[in-house]
Protein backbone atom coordinates (compact mmCIF):
# COMPACT_ATOMS: atom_id res chain seq x y z
CA UNK A 1 0.00 0.00 0.00
CA UNK A 2 1.38 3.28 -0.91
CA UNK A 3 2.49 5.61 1.99
CA UNK A 4 0.23 9.11 2.14
CA UNK A 5 1.53 11.90 0.38
CA UNK A 6 2.23 15.28 2.09
CA UNK A 7 -0.35 17.32 3.33
CA UNK A 8 -1.29 19.92 1.10
CA UNK A 9 -3.55 23.28 2.11
CA UNK A 10 -5.26 23.30 -0.79
CA UNK A 11 -8.80 21.08 -0.60
CA UNK A 12 -9.48 19.03 -3.43
CA UNK A 13 -12.37 20.76 -6.07
CA UNK A 14 -13.75 17.16 -6.79
CA UNK A 15 -17.10 16.87 -5.76
CA UNK A 16 -17.02 12.82 -4.79
CA UNK A 17 -14.00 11.16 -3.78
CA UNK A 18 -13.38 7.52 -2.93
CA UNK A 19 -12.56 7.10 0.63
CA UNK A 20 -10.49 4.33 2.09
CA UNK A 21 -11.75 3.16 5.81
CA UNK A 22 -9.68 2.65 8.79
CA UNK A 23 -9.78 -0.64 10.10
CA UNK A 24 -9.78 -1.25 14.21
CA UNK A 25 -8.38 -4.66 15.49
CA UNK A 26 -9.82 -5.58 18.91
CA UNK A 27 -9.72 -8.77 20.03
CA UNK A 28 -13.63 -9.32 19.98
CA UNK A 29 -13.72 -8.95 15.95
CA UNK A 30 -14.58 -11.09 13.68
CA UNK A 31 -11.74 -12.75 11.50
CA UNK A 32 -13.49 -13.02 8.37
CA UNK A 33 -16.58 -10.47 8.42
CA UNK A 34 -14.86 -7.22 7.21
CA UNK A 35 -12.06 -8.82 5.02
CA UNK A 36 -15.30 -10.49 2.70
CA UNK A 37 -17.16 -6.96 2.80
CA UNK A 38 -14.31 -5.21 1.82
CA UNK A 39 -12.91 -7.77 -0.82
CA UNK A 40 -10.04 -8.42 1.44
CA UNK A 41 -8.02 -11.69 2.19
CA UNK A 42 -8.69 -12.56 5.98
CA UNK A 43 -5.12 -12.69 8.09
CA UNK A 44 -6.89 -14.93 10.94
CA UNK A 45 -6.73 -11.37 13.09
CA UNK A 46 -9.40 -10.01 13.76
CA UNK A 47 -11.19 -7.35 11.96
CA UNK A 48 -13.45 -5.38 14.56
CA UNK A 49 -14.19 -2.34 13.08
CA UNK A 50 -13.90 -0.26 10.02
CA UNK A 51 -14.09 3.60 10.42
CA UNK A 52 -15.70 5.47 7.60
CA UNK A 53 -15.16 8.90 9.43
CA UNK A 54 -13.02 11.98 10.66
CA UNK A 55 -12.52 11.23 14.03
CA UNK A 56 -8.75 12.13 14.63
CA UNK A 57 -7.66 8.82 16.07
CA UNK A 58 -8.61 6.73 12.77
CA UNK A 59 -9.83 9.18 9.69
CA UNK A 60 -10.69 8.15 6.64
CA UNK A 61 -8.14 8.57 4.04
CA UNK A 62 -9.38 10.12 0.79
CA UNK A 63 -8.77 9.97 -2.68
CA UNK A 64 -5.53 8.82 -4.32
CA UNK A 65 -3.76 11.36 -2.16
CA UNK A 66 -5.30 9.38 0.81
CA UNK A 67 -5.63 12.86 2.49
CA UNK A 68 -7.19 12.09 6.02
CA UNK A 69 -10.51 13.22 5.95
CA UNK A 70 -10.39 15.34 9.51
CA UNK A 71 -7.24 17.29 7.52
CA UNK A 72 -9.05 18.02 4.42
CA UNK A 73 -12.39 19.18 6.46
CA UNK A 74 -10.57 21.22 8.41
CA UNK A 75 -8.29 23.22 5.79
CA UNK A 76 -11.86 24.41 4.45
CA UNK A 77 -14.70 23.96 6.85
CA UNK A 78 -17.50 25.61 5.17
CA UNK A 79 -16.56 24.03 1.67
CA UNK A 80 -16.55 20.69 3.03
CA UNK A 81 -19.33 20.83 5.56
CA UNK A 82 -21.18 23.79 4.34
CA UNK A 83 -21.93 27.04 6.69
CA UNK A 84 -24.49 25.55 8.35
CA UNK A 85 -23.12 22.46 9.51
CA UNK A 86 -19.44 23.88 10.22
CA UNK A 87 -21.34 26.87 12.32
CA UNK A 88 -23.48 23.64 14.27
CA UNK A 89 -20.47 21.42 15.18
CA UNK A 90 -17.25 23.10 13.29
CA UNK A 91 -16.30 19.27 12.36
CA UNK A 92 -17.67 16.33 10.75
CA UNK A 93 -20.26 15.08 13.42
CA UNK A 94 -20.60 11.64 12.95
CA UNK A 95 -18.91 8.58 12.68
CA UNK A 96 -19.66 5.69 10.22
CA UNK A 97 -18.41 1.96 10.92
CA UNK A 98 -18.85 -1.64 9.89
CA UNK A 99 -18.98 -3.46 13.41
CA UNK A 100 -18.12 -7.23 13.18
CA UNK A 101 -18.31 -9.31 17.26
CA UNK A 102 -17.70 -12.35 17.04
CA UNK A 103 -17.17 -12.57 20.70
CA UNK A 104 -19.46 -10.21 22.91
CA UNK A 105 -18.26 -6.56 23.81
CA UNK A 106 -17.98 -4.79 27.08
CA UNK A 107 -21.01 -3.87 29.02
CA UNK A 108 -20.98 -0.18 28.54
CA UNK A 109 -22.62 3.63 28.65
CA UNK A 110 -21.89 6.88 26.98
CA UNK A 111 -22.47 10.36 28.35
CA UNK A 112 -24.49 12.78 27.16
CA UNK A 113 -23.27 16.29 26.04
CA UNK A 114 -23.39 17.69 29.50
CA UNK A 115 -21.67 14.54 30.85
CA UNK A 116 -18.64 14.79 28.58
CA UNK A 117 -18.07 17.97 28.64
CA UNK A 118 -18.20 17.92 32.37
CA UNK A 119 -15.90 14.40 32.30
CA UNK A 120 -13.02 15.98 29.88
CA UNK A 121 -12.56 19.05 31.10
CA UNK A 122 -12.01 17.03 34.75
CA UNK A 123 -9.46 14.55 33.31
CA UNK A 124 -7.51 17.50 31.34
CA UNK A 125 -7.25 19.23 34.36
CA UNK A 126 -6.28 15.94 36.14
CA UNK A 127 -3.36 15.66 33.80
CA UNK A 128 -4.83 12.10 32.82
CA UNK A 129 -3.09 11.29 29.17
CA UNK A 130 -5.87 11.18 26.04
CA UNK A 131 -4.12 7.86 25.30
CA UNK A 132 -3.76 6.30 29.01
CA UNK A 133 -5.82 3.40 29.75
CA UNK A 134 -7.32 4.63 32.64
CA UNK A 135 -8.41 7.71 30.85
CA UNK A 136 -12.64 7.80 30.64
CA UNK A 137 -13.38 10.77 28.22
CA UNK A 138 -11.33 10.89 25.36
CA UNK A 139 -13.19 13.87 24.16
CA UNK A 140 -16.07 16.34 24.96
CA UNK A 141 -19.07 15.03 22.95
CA UNK A 142 -21.54 12.91 23.54
CA UNK A 143 -22.09 9.59 21.80
CA UNK A 144 -25.34 8.71 20.76
CA UNK A 145 -25.36 5.97 18.13
CA UNK A 146 -27.63 3.45 16.24
CA UNK A 147 -26.59 0.10 15.13
CA UNK A 148 -28.02 -1.46 11.75
CA UNK A 149 -28.30 -5.15 10.85
CA UNK A 150 -26.24 -7.17 8.40
CA UNK A 151 -26.63 -10.34 9.45
CA UNK A 152 -28.82 -11.56 12.57
CA UNK A 153 -27.42 -9.68 15.55
CA UNK A 154 -27.63 -9.85 18.97
CA UNK A 155 -27.07 -7.18 21.95
CA UNK A 156 -28.16 -6.13 25.02
CA UNK A 157 -30.09 -3.16 25.66
CA UNK A 158 -30.84 -1.55 29.08
CA UNK A 159 -32.62 -2.28 32.20
CA UNK A 160 -35.58 -4.82 31.64
CA UNK A 161 -38.80 -4.23 33.48
CA UNK A 162 -37.91 -5.36 37.59
CA UNK A 163 -40.95 -7.63 36.99
CA UNK A 164 -39.49 -9.82 34.70
CA UNK A 165 -36.24 -9.69 35.69
CA UNK A 166 -37.48 -11.37 38.35
CA UNK A 167 -39.09 -14.00 36.70
CA UNK A 168 -35.95 -14.55 34.71
CA UNK A 169 -33.87 -14.42 38.05
CA UNK A 170 -36.06 -17.14 39.28
CA UNK A 171 -35.50 -19.16 35.63
CA UNK A 172 -31.73 -19.62 36.34
CA UNK A 173 -32.60 -21.30 39.48
CA UNK A 174 -29.41 -20.21 41.53
CA UNK A 175 -29.58 -19.59 45.20
CA UNK A 176 -26.47 -17.09 44.69
CA UNK A 177 -28.76 -15.13 42.83
CA UNK A 178 -31.26 -14.45 46.01
CA UNK A 179 -29.52 -11.43 47.25
CA UNK A 180 -29.98 -9.42 43.94
CA UNK A 181 -33.83 -10.94 43.90
CA UNK A 182 -34.52 -9.41 47.39
CA UNK A 183 -32.62 -5.95 46.22
CA UNK A 184 -34.86 -5.62 43.37
CA UNK A 185 -38.25 -6.74 44.94
CA UNK A 186 -36.93 -4.37 47.81
CA UNK A 187 -36.42 -1.08 45.80
CA UNK A 188 -37.76 -2.04 41.55
CA UNK A 189 -37.13 1.93 41.26
CA UNK A 190 -34.31 3.59 39.04
CA UNK A 191 -32.87 4.73 41.94
CA UNK A 192 -32.88 0.40 43.03
CA UNK A 193 -31.30 -0.19 39.81
CA UNK A 194 -28.82 2.16 40.13
CA UNK A 195 -27.87 0.96 43.74
CA UNK A 196 -28.04 -2.56 42.33
CA UNK A 197 -25.69 -1.89 39.95
CA UNK A 198 -23.60 -0.21 41.91
CA UNK A 199 -23.24 -2.93 44.48
CA UNK A 200 -22.65 -5.51 41.35
CA UNK A 201 -19.77 -3.64 39.94
CA UNK A 202 -17.82 -2.58 43.26
CA UNK A 203 -17.96 -6.55 44.31
CA UNK A 204 -14.08 -7.72 45.06
CA UNK A 205 -13.02 -10.68 42.96
CA UNK A 206 -14.25 -12.72 45.45
CA UNK A 207 -17.04 -12.14 45.97
CA UNK A 208 -17.89 -11.30 42.44
CA UNK A 209 -16.80 -15.27 41.72
CA UNK A 210 -18.63 -16.40 44.37
CA UNK A 211 -21.53 -14.96 42.52
CA UNK A 212 -21.07 -15.15 39.18
CA UNK A 213 -19.37 -19.11 39.17
CA UNK A 214 -23.23 -20.88 40.18
CA UNK A 215 -25.18 -18.54 38.00
CA UNK A 216 -23.06 -19.19 34.99
CA UNK A 217 -23.31 -23.24 35.97
CA UNK A 218 -27.03 -23.20 36.33
CA UNK A 219 -27.28 -21.26 32.94
CA UNK A 220 -24.86 -23.67 31.34
CA UNK A 221 -27.19 -26.35 32.12
CA UNK A 222 -29.33 -25.26 28.81
CA UNK A 223 -32.47 -26.17 30.39
CA UNK A 224 -36.14 -25.52 28.49
CA UNK A 225 -38.64 -23.66 28.63
CA UNK A 226 -39.25 -19.53 29.37
CA UNK A 227 -36.02 -17.00 29.48
CA UNK A 228 -33.81 -20.26 27.52
CA UNK A 229 -32.59 -17.58 25.19
CA UNK A 230 -30.96 -14.89 28.60
CA UNK A 231 -29.59 -18.30 30.06
CA UNK A 232 -27.79 -19.18 27.39
CA UNK A 233 -26.44 -15.82 26.68
CA UNK A 234 -25.27 -15.75 30.16
CA UNK A 235 -24.10 -19.14 29.49
CA UNK A 236 -22.06 -18.08 26.66
CA UNK A 237 -20.64 -14.29 28.45
CA UNK A 238 -19.77 -16.68 31.83
CA UNK A 239 -17.42 -18.93 29.59
CA UNK A 240 -15.56 -16.05 28.03
CA UNK A 241 -15.55 -14.05 31.13
CA UNK A 242 -15.60 -16.63 34.04
CA UNK A 243 -15.93 -15.03 37.72
CA UNK A 244 -16.98 -11.36 36.40
CA UNK A 245 -20.42 -10.15 37.83
CA UNK A 246 -21.08 -8.60 34.45
CA UNK A 247 -22.49 -11.78 33.60
CA UNK A 248 -25.19 -10.98 36.39
CA UNK A 249 -25.96 -6.93 34.97
CA UNK A 250 -26.63 -9.36 32.22
CA UNK A 251 -29.35 -10.78 33.20
CA UNK A 252 -31.23 -7.39 34.45
CA UNK A 253 -30.81 -6.03 31.02
CA UNK A 254 -32.99 -6.69 27.50
CA UNK A 255 -31.96 -8.80 25.05
CA UNK A 256 -32.78 -8.69 21.71
CA UNK A 257 -32.07 -10.02 18.27
CA UNK A 258 -32.10 -7.74 15.20
CA UNK A 259 -32.43 -8.97 11.66
CA UNK A 260 -31.08 -7.96 8.69
CA UNK A 261 -32.41 -4.14 7.85
CA UNK A 262 -33.15 -3.85 11.40
CA UNK A 263 -32.10 -0.94 13.54
CA UNK A 264 -31.82 0.09 17.31
CA UNK A 265 -30.96 3.58 18.79
CA UNK A 266 -29.15 3.60 22.15
CA UNK A 267 -29.23 7.40 23.35
CA UNK A 268 -27.28 8.72 26.28
CA UNK A 269 -26.96 6.30 29.49
CA UNK A 270 -28.14 3.30 27.99
CA UNK A 271 -26.03 0.40 29.53
CA UNK A 272 -25.78 -2.15 26.41
CA UNK A 273 -23.27 -4.66 25.04
CA UNK A 274 -23.08 -5.69 21.55
CA UNK A 275 -23.06 -10.07 21.41
CA UNK A 276 -23.00 -10.67 18.28
CA UNK A 277 -22.98 -10.58 14.27
CA UNK A 278 -22.21 -7.58 11.79
CA UNK A 279 -23.99 -4.11 11.56
CA UNK A 280 -23.68 -0.63 10.19
CA UNK A 281 -23.00 1.86 12.61
CA UNK A 282 -23.35 5.68 12.57
CA UNK A 283 -22.78 7.51 15.84
CA UNK A 284 -21.82 10.78 16.76
CA UNK A 285 -18.32 11.48 16.42
CA UNK A 286 -16.74 10.59 19.58
CA UNK A 287 -14.72 7.56 21.65
CA UNK A 288 -16.24 8.10 24.91
CA UNK A 289 -16.18 5.04 26.34
CA UNK A 290 -17.35 3.91 30.25
CA UNK A 291 -17.50 0.10 30.83
CA UNK A 292 -19.22 -1.92 33.60
CA UNK A 293 -17.99 -5.63 33.08
CA UNK A 294 -17.03 -7.93 30.66
CA UNK A 295 -13.96 -6.76 29.67
CA UNK A 296 -9.98 -6.70 30.85
CA UNK A 297 -10.26 -2.38 30.45
CA UNK A 298 -10.56 0.38 32.87
CA UNK A 299 -14.08 0.31 35.00
CA UNK A 300 -14.15 3.66 36.03
CA UNK A 301 -17.38 2.69 38.27
CA UNK A 302 -18.12 6.33 40.11
CA UNK A 303 -18.47 7.77 35.81
CA UNK A 304 -20.25 4.54 34.80
CA UNK A 305 -23.20 5.15 37.68
CA UNK A 306 -23.28 9.25 36.76
CA UNK A 307 -23.72 8.45 32.99
CA UNK A 308 -26.04 5.44 33.21
CA UNK A 309 -29.96 5.56 32.32
CA UNK A 310 -31.64 3.47 34.92
CA UNK A 311 -34.87 3.51 34.06
CA UNK A 312 -36.04 0.11 32.15
CA UNK A 313 -36.75 0.48 28.37
CA UNK A 314 -38.87 -1.41 25.94
CA UNK A 315 -36.12 -1.60 23.21
CA UNK A 316 -37.27 -0.37 19.39
CA UNK A 317 -36.42 -2.28 16.89
CA UNK A 318 -36.86 0.06 13.77
CA UNK A 319 -37.75 -2.07 10.29
CA UNK A 320 -38.52 1.12 8.12
CA UNK A 321 -40.48 0.62 5.31
CA UNK A 322 -38.66 1.58 1.51
CA UNK A 323 -40.51 4.56 -0.13
CA UNK A 324 -38.78 5.69 -3.21
CA UNK A 325 -36.20 3.20 -2.80
CA UNK A 326 -35.21 4.88 0.46
CA UNK A 327 -35.54 3.13 4.35
CA UNK A 328 -34.77 6.25 6.54
CA UNK A 329 -33.85 5.42 10.24
CA UNK A 330 -34.73 7.17 13.34
CA UNK A 331 -31.97 9.19 15.64
CA UNK A 332 -33.11 12.02 17.65
CA UNK A 333 -30.13 13.46 17.78
CA UNK A 334 -28.62 16.18 15.77
CA UNK A 335 -25.50 14.60 14.71
CA UNK A 336 -26.42 11.96 12.59
CA UNK A 337 -29.13 10.73 9.96
CA UNK A 338 -29.25 7.11 8.21
CA UNK A 339 -30.83 5.98 5.36
CA UNK A 340 -30.74 2.69 3.53
CA UNK A 341 -30.82 3.20 -0.17
CA UNK A 342 -31.61 0.08 -2.48
CA UNK A 343 -30.86 1.48 -5.73
CA UNK A 344 -32.62 0.06 -8.91
CA UNK A 345 -31.56 1.92 -11.63
CA UNK A 346 -30.85 6.16 -10.74
CA UNK A 347 -31.43 7.64 -7.37
CA UNK A 348 -30.74 11.28 -6.41
CA UNK A 349 -28.76 11.17 -3.10
CA UNK A 350 -29.92 14.13 -0.65
CA UNK A 351 -27.27 16.85 -0.08
CA UNK A 352 -23.63 16.49 1.66
CA UNK A 353 -22.16 16.68 3.44
CA UNK A 354 -22.32 12.69 3.80
CA UNK A 355 -20.21 9.43 3.65
CA UNK A 356 -21.86 6.89 1.34
CA UNK A 357 -21.16 2.80 2.00
CA UNK A 358 -21.97 -0.18 -0.38
CA UNK A 359 -22.86 -3.25 1.38
CA UNK A 360 -24.02 -4.97 -1.68
CA UNK A 361 -23.96 -4.69 -5.76
CA UNK A 362 -22.63 -2.18 -7.32
CA UNK A 363 -23.46 1.48 -8.29
CA UNK A 364 -22.01 4.63 -10.01
CA UNK A 365 -21.43 7.72 -7.83
CA UNK A 366 -20.47 10.64 -9.44
CA UNK A 367 -17.47 9.78 -11.72
CA UNK A 368 -16.64 6.55 -9.14
CA UNK A 369 -17.99 3.16 -9.31
CA UNK A 370 -19.22 1.99 -5.80
CA UNK A 371 -18.58 -1.84 -5.66
CA UNK A 372 -19.54 -4.06 -2.30
CA UNK A 373 -17.01 -2.21 0.30
CA UNK A 374 -16.37 0.77 -1.22
CA UNK A 375 -17.14 4.23 0.03
CA UNK A 376 -17.17 7.41 -0.73
CA UNK A 377 -17.32 11.03 1.07
CA UNK A 378 -19.59 14.14 -0.55
CA UNK A 379 -19.10 17.48 0.62
CA UNK A 380 -21.21 20.00 1.22
CA UNK A 381 -21.97 21.27 -2.63
CA UNK A 382 -25.17 22.46 -4.28
CA UNK A 383 -25.15 19.72 -7.03
CA UNK A 384 -26.87 16.48 -5.67
CA UNK A 385 -24.89 13.50 -6.37
CA UNK A 386 -26.33 10.52 -8.11
CA UNK A 387 -26.49 6.93 -7.91
CA UNK A 388 -26.77 4.39 -11.17
CA UNK A 389 -26.64 1.04 -10.79
CA UNK A 390 -27.99 -1.68 -8.53
CA UNK A 391 -26.81 -1.95 -4.84
CA UNK A 392 -27.25 -1.04 -1.51
CA UNK A 393 -26.19 1.98 -0.31
CA UNK A 394 -26.08 3.04 3.26
CA UNK A 395 -25.78 7.08 3.43
CA UNK A 396 -24.71 9.09 6.79
CA UNK A 397 -25.19 12.36 7.10
CA UNK A 398 -25.96 14.97 10.25
CA UNK A 399 -29.34 15.09 11.24
CA UNK A 400 -31.60 17.75 11.42
CA UNK A 401 -30.93 20.96 13.57
CA UNK A 402 -32.73 20.58 17.27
Amino acid sequence: MPSPRPWCDEPTTETVQLIEGALRDYDWGSTTSIPDLLGRPATGRPVAEAWFGAHPSAPALVGGDRVPLDRLIAADPVATLGAEVGRRFGSLPFLLKVLAAAEPLSLQAHPSARQAEAGFAREEAAGVPIDSPTRSFRDPRPKPELICALTEFDALCGFRDPAVTLEVLASVGAPALDTVGAMLREDPSPAGLRRLLGWLLTLDEADAAALSEPVIAACEADSPGPFAAERRMAGVLGRRYPGDAGVVTALLLNLVTLHPGDALFLGAGNIHAYLRGTGVEVMANSDNVLRGGLTSKHVDVPALLDVVDPVPVEPRIQRPPVVDGVAGYSAPVPEFALERIEVRGRQILGPGPAIVLCTSGRAECGRHLLDRGAAAWIPAVDEPAELVGHATIFRASPGAAR
